[in-house]
């Protein structure tokens, strides 16, 4: 029996290509930065299970235009990097 291709898959947000939809699954933290940042995207409506789509990604690596609970918020790709999702 032959394996189905609906596995699904878990990347850092800006590998999500325009009006491309994921599920945010954990937010990644560097040492002494962890809580600080995963509270504030938290606060912005990042947070596990939510679903997420990519609107606009700025040319040479600038920020991406995201949807997120029928708001649009604007991420630096650094910020961006850290957050995983599942396609």
């Amino acid at each position: 029996m032959e394996k189905q291709n609906s596995e699904r898959h878990e990347v850092p947000l800006t590998a999500l290509r325009y009006k491309e939809t994921g599920t945010v699954k954990s937010i990644k933290s560097e040492r002494g930065r962890a809580q600080g940042l995963e509270k504030r995207l938290m606060d912005m409506g990042l947070t596990p299970g939510t679903k997420v789509t990519v609107v606009k990604s700025a040319p040479f690596h600038g920020p991406l235009e995201i949807l997120v609970r029928g708001s649009r918020l604007a991420l630096g790709r650094g910020m961006a990097e850290r957050i995983l999702v599942e396609i």
